[in-house]
């Protein structure tokens, strides 16, 4: 391969990267150029909060419907095995471990049976939801699972929403099309990496772009010389965050976001005090006669230069003064313990704080908190990973109401994600994979404290009883990850043409979109 050859796809390597910008200025005096701009630019500023749960969340016992005719299937269908998984239904007290659940009959025994955290949560939608077939009520009640507390007061003030029945779909789909194969479905449903992948990226396991990605490539050049600050994970590499120029720009929990080499800060190495400067030098000279090293040289100056300027705003007022996260309580064992959703949230409300500095217009976020595949000892750890959620969110949403001195908290749009739901019923200490799963959006630009979307019927296939919104032991879905996607991407600002481009089986869908923002 010739040198020259060499250098143009290295180039286009870099340009990938987003690192290619006004390399000839001092970054020192672009970064002093900017604080001018912020200003300017802060106003027409929007994010996007990706939180992803690994693992595929039982969102059959985070979101409830409460009314008698659902409530009593969802009692037969999950209180039963050795540990039962039911909740608790609205008003009933906490029973304390050792005592006597007056509902169920049995003696809590630990901290890990449901009876013990008191009854469901119920919210109060503004608008309410259709009564689907199947379903004897005169009206939908809903509640929360009883670990979502903090999350309670931001759905009655109108910053949260549910999406009922999400999932990765071809075309819309009801069961008789579903048992028929007579339209498209999505690739291996129910494996944890592709259904993964499909909702991050629109197709299995393998996939080189996701839609976080591409909506950031639509908007970076709002971004100017910055945009290498466009996609952002505090969670590692996501598939999610990959575009066709924007790179996700990767940050650590920590007290300084990048990795850094310099001198100044560097005692010695290899027993030398002078080799850490020498070794930056070294790295940074773009005067080598080869055209290779030389544009090597310059893509890590400009990214040393970049990551030493997140570092300098990460130690401006307007990131510091972000406050750490409460200390988390398990639910369960009682003791204290990392939250790593909330600290990942922290970096992203420091990266936003930062935009003061910076001059940001779009930025697009990924967090990510795992372990719930819930197969086993569900009412271990799901209510812990729920109170984790609520903790980090709720943290979030108070950290934007002021963000140093701002409140941000209507151009910020935040939103959970996960594989799929679970089956409907235990398995007698769990569940397992299946599909449609209800999730949660957050900010001050919602038409928030609402349900959207039709609620399913809930209930397994029995005697005398068809549930036209399951398959088996799973919910088809009713809105589609497009659908979802795209009204956020709509409200980021992303054309209809490119979300057209995006989410090619958008077109499959009517309406494409929903009025959740």
């Amino acid at each position: 391969m010739s040198e020259e050859f060499s250098r143009r796809h290295f180039m286009r390597c870099a340009s990938a990267l987003g690192l290619v910008g006004q390399a000839g200025l001092p970054f020192a005096l672009q970064l002093a150029a900017m604080n001018g701009a912020a200003a300017q630019t802060t106003s027409d500023y929007k994010a996007l909060v990706c939180i992803f749960l690994f693992g595929g969340n039982d969102a059959n016992n985070m979101v409830l419907a409460t009314d008698t005719d659902t409530w009593d299937r969802y009692w037969l269908a999950r209180n039963t095995g050795t540990n039962p998984i039911s909740l608790m239904p609205v008003g009933t007290a906490a029973t304390p471990v050792g005592s006597v659940n007056a509902v169920t009959g049995r003696v809590v025994t630990s901290r890990a049976d449901p009876a013990a955290w008191g009854g469901v949560l119920p919210i109060v939608p503004r608008t309410a939801n259709p009564i689907p077939a199947g379903t004897n009520a005169t009206a939908r009640t809903f509640a929360l699972h009883p670990m979502l507390a903090p999350l309670r007061p931001i759905f009655s003030a109108n910053r949260l929403a549910v999406m009922a029945n999400v999932g990765t779909l071809v075309t819309p789909t009801t069961k008789a099309q579903y048992n028929a194969r007579s339209v498209p479905l999505p690739k291996n449903l129910y494996s944890h990496n592709d259904q993964q992948s499909i909702w991050q990226a629109g197709s299995i396991e393998g996939a080189q772009r996701g839609w976080g990605g591409l909506m950031a490539d639509a908007m970076y050049s709002m971004n100017g010389q910055n945009s290498v600050f466009t996609a952002v994970s505090a969670a590692g590499n996501a598939v999610f965050m990959a575009g066709q120029n924007v790179v996700q720009y990767q940050i650590s929990t920590g007290a300084l976001p990048s990795i850094r080499v310099n001198g100044a800060v560097a005692s010695s190495l290899f027993g030398s005090t002078a080799a850490p400067a020498r070794l930056r030098s070294m790295i940074r000279d773009i005067s080598s006669p080869s055209l290779f090293a030389s544009d090597h040289a310059g893509v890590v100056t400009r990214s040393m230069d970049f990551a030493d300027a997140l570092n300098a705003a990460y130690g401006m007022p307007a990131a510091t003064s972000v406050p750490a996260p409460p200390v988390f309580t398990n639910p369960i064992s009682g003791g204290t313990e990392a939250n790593p959703l909330a600290s990942q949230l922290q970096a992203v409300a420091k990266m936003i704080a930062s935009n003061m500095v910076l001059g940001m217009r779009r930025q697009v976020f990924f967090v990510s908190l795992g372990g719930w595949d819930s197969h086993d000892f569900q009412n271990t750890a799901q209510p812990n990973l729920l109170a984790k959620v609520a903790h980090g969110m709720s943290y979030f949403d108070g950290v934007l109401g002021n963000l140093n001195g701002v409140n941000m908290r209507n151009t910020v749009t935040t939103f959970t994600a996960s594989d799929f739901s679970r089956t409907f019923s235990t398995n007698g200490d769990g569940t397992d994979h299946a599909w449609g799963a209800h999730h949660f959006v957050m900010g001050g630009a919602l038409n928030g404290g609402d349900v959207y979307g039709q609620f399913p019927t809930l209930g397994n296939d029995r005697t005398g009883f068809n549930n036209p919104n399951m398959a088996g032991n799973a919910l088809i879905p009713t809105m589609s990850v497009d659908q979802y996607a795209a009204t956020m991407g709509r409200w980021f600002g992303v054309s209809d043409a490119n979300l057209s481009g995006i989410f090619p089986n958008l077109r499959n869908f009517t309406p494409n979109t929903v009025a959740f923002v």
